[in-house]
């Protein structure tokens, strides 16, 4: 019995260095062949000054700026995660609701059917730097009238954001909201 017991031990921690370093391991090579930047954090420039991190959200308010997702955890990276709320709480609706009724205020040309569900509802990890396509153009009008530029300009430097699935299939059509602010920022000032 105790030859059985420790022949067991033996195999449980071979088994649990092989496969926690091989998966480590694994991970580790394919983030250094398949992202740009080797698995580590993009950083994003602008006027030579780094301004944040592409894989993180961030909260911009200003109505100058495209706005991302909500983040249940105030865009603490260190604390990253949903509310853990149902979608039958009553105070996670009563946010969504608060939430809805502030993004109208500051686009009150959208009905209220045209908010994007996105931005009154975090994401899982509560740092989603991405937003759909359709949650950038909604936001076109707020941002072209606050920088005094041409809506038409400003979609087209949206179009210029969009990312779309690798291979068609693999992935989801998004746009990294730090990037376009800041693609924003260099056509305003080229403009000047």
């Amino acid at each position: 019995m105790k030859t059985t017991l420790i022949k067991s031990v033996k195999i449980t921690i071979l088994f649990s260095l092989l496969l926690g370093i091989s998966y480590v391991l694994i991970l580790w090579i394919f983030s250094l062949l398949t992202t740009s930047d080797k698995g580590n954090a993009e950083l994003v420039s602008c006027n030579g000054k780094v301004v944040g991190a592409a894989n993180v959200g961030q909260n911009f308010t200003k109505e100058i700026y495209f706005w991302g997702r909500p983040s249940a955890v105030n865009y603490t990276a260190d604390a990253s995660g949903g509310s853990n709320m149902s979608i039958t709480n009553k105070k996670y609706l009563n946010e969504v609701e608060t939430k809805i009724k502030e993004f109208l205020v500051h686009h009150p040309y959208l009905k209220r059917s045209q908010v994007p569900i996105e931005m009154v509802t975090a994401s899982g990890s509560g740092l989603d730097p991405d937003i759909t396509p359709q949650c950038a153009y909604v936001q076109i009008k707020r941002v072209a009238n606050a920088r005094g530029m041409n809506e038409e300009n400003v979609k087209k430097i949206v179009e210029k954001q969009i990312h779309r699935p690798f291979l068609g299939i693999f992935g989801t059509t998004r746009i990294n909201v730090l990037k376009l602010n800041i693609a924003l920022e260099e056509a305003d000032k080229r403009a000047k």
